[in-house]
């Protein structure tokens, strides 16, 4: 690993030097003094664009290590491509091992002065950044529609909301960072503590970077970890503008970004011995890379993998609310590209028809659009990759014979986005569970509604997958609600409902879908501290 010889400029933890702001526009809140150690410190400010343009180009090029953005050490970078109209919005810098190790660096040195600070003062910090990107949620919202694809009203503003909670959420639990008094020997005086890791390296997804980036490094922080990310090359900007943000109220050094590719960038920061503990989201042949890895240093990993999630649909469900929960649960605001979508939907035969009829008709009503059009509910594939990934499975669906392919919605007809990456959601029905689209995630807006009649063979094919993330029942009997929820191989299961993953809800899989809890206060205290047991002999 390359090492990276620097000086640091000696500083108080919370008495950062002061780079000068530009002041927020007129109606916007200044941002407030605070106090640490009697000193006065003031934030830096930045001004909220809502433009996504300017805000990508003034971005472009440029990596968040130690407090400043910075290019990559080889001046490299590669292009962000728009996915609804092809344009490229701006260049992301290429970090590479070199710009990995700096990056640790400042980490590594920041973390025993961050880690010195009460729980609760790291909290009340975490929970400002929370406030603050709220403040800038509306810009950030924009800038993740514009690189990803995803609709304004119906995704992206989601997305920027639940990021901030999550970090007000995270940062009103540093009082629980609390031991244990152990009843070992009455002489002896036995207590356990929770300890940080260190260097916490996070790798995060594409399909809502901000979220899971947030799930990731807010318990980190709260906890008394420093943090290195590194983001997705489809989505780079809008998680290095929230770093950015949370930087003018965090210690230098304690929260780094870059960018880069996966061998290049991610590789390296998994195997930095100065890293303590990896959490990633993303494929499952990725997680095994990520995982054999972690095992050489024999470090703790998070992962938080694929979901082939079922929905099972009872005779006896409520339609209305089954009907709803389809669309949410297979998030076709987000084109299908959710690790939780609901992408096979076992519906008994008695309510199977008109289940499909009146799905496909919800679906037919959805607009697809521009991202940014306020009118839009469905945007993009993501990249050229995964959109030729999904096509190829909706052509081997339909070409599967006794498969009928229910294409929805209707594609734009703006030239503006005659190169976008858009793709009409489609329902299949008349494909088993040992269908390739039944049993592979895809990704993609593409459903299979199997047909069933007796329940306990709906749990069993439920459960006859490499996946176990999300699972829903859907059902007015609670004798049959409460037999799924134990039977029902997922870490996340719910009964007639289909929510998104939300903090202060313990969230991760079983089986191929990953390892650890993200999303609730066990994911902070199991996954990103160490306990320590210390006995006082007092004899």
């Amino acid at each position: 690993m390359l090492q990276c010889s620097r000086s640091r400029e000696p500083r108080r933890v919370l008495q950062r030097r002061h780079a000068a702001g530009r002041s927020p526009p007129l109606g916007e809140g200044a941002a407030r003094p605070r106090k640490s150690g009697g000193s006065i410190v003031a934030p830096q400010t930045l001004t909220l664009t809502l433009d996504p343009h300017a805000l990508a180009r003034e971005l472009s090029g440029k990596l968040l290590i130690d407090g400043e953005l910075v290019p990559a050490r080889s001046g490299r970078t590669f292009a962000v491509v728009n996915p609804a109209t092809g344009a490229t919005i701006a260049d992301a810098a290429e970090g590479e091992a070199i710009d990995v190790d700096v990056a640790v660096q400042s980490a590594h040195a920041a973390q025993k002065p961050w880690s010195k600070l009460t729980a609760r003062e790291r909290g009340r910090l975490v929970t400002e950044c929370g406030r603050r990107l709220t403040e800038h949620a509306e810009e950030l919202a924009r800038l993740v529609a514009l690189e990803t694809g995803k609709a304004l009203r119906t995704e992206s503003r989601v997305e920027s909301g639940v990021l901030a909670d999550a970090f007000v959420f995270y940062g009103g639990l540093g009082s629980e960072l609390k031991g244990e008094s152990v009843p070992f020997n009455p002489k002896m005086l036995t207590v356990t503590q929770r300890d940080p890791i260190g260097v916490i390296g996070a790798i995060i997804p594409w399909n809502v970077p901000m979220m899971l980036m947030a799930l990731k490094i807010a318990p980190a922080l709260v906890a008394g970890n420093t943090v290195v990310v590194k983001s997705a090359e489809e989505a780079p900007l809008a998680v290095l503008r929230t770093c950015q943000i949370m930087n003018t109220i965090l210690p230098k050094g304690v929260f780094n970004i870059l960018s880069g590719q996966g061998p290049e960038c991610g590789g390296p920061l998994v195997a930095h011995p100065k890293v303590g503990k990896v959490t990633f989201t993303g494929s499952v042949e990725t997680g095994r890379i990520i995982y054999r890895a972690a095992a050489e240093k024999l470090i703790p990993v998070t992962l938080e993998l694929g979901g082939k999630s079922p929905m099972i649909v009872m005779g006896d469900a409520d339609l209305d609310k089954a009907i709803d929960g389809a669309v949410a649960g297979m998030r076709f605001t987000r084109q299908g590209q959710s690790c939780t979508a609901a992408s096979r939907i076992f519906v008994h035969d008695s309510v199977h028809d008109e289940f499909v009829g009146r799905l496909k008709a919800r679906v037919d009503a959805m607009k697809m659009g521009d991202p940014l059009d306020e009118a839009t509910d469905i945007g993009t594939i993501v990249s050229p990759q995964q959109f030729e990934k999904v096509n190829s499975y909706i052509e081997l669906g339909t070409a599967t014979p006794g498969a009928t392919a229910h294409a929805c919605s209707a594609m734009p007809d703006d030239p503006k986005l005659a190169k976008g990456l858009f793709v009409r959601p489609v329902i299949f029905t008349g494909l088993g569970n040992d269908s390739r689209l039944a049993r592979e995630e895809i990704f993609g807006p593409v459903t299979c509604i199997i047909r069933f009649t007796d329940y306990d063979s709906a749990i069993e094919q439920a459960n006859d997958s490499e996946y176990g993330l999300a699972a829903t029942i859907w059902t007015r009997d609670l004798r049959t609600a409460l037999d799924a929820t134990q039977r029902l191989e997922a870490g996340f299961v719910q009964v007639n409902q289909n929510l998104v993953v939300q903090p202060g809800l313990s969230y991760g899989g079983v089986k191929h879908s990953g390892l650890g809890k993200e999303a609730s206060l066990e994911a902070m205290l199991e996954h990103f501290t160490h306990k320590k047991t210390i006995i006082l002999n007092m004899v």
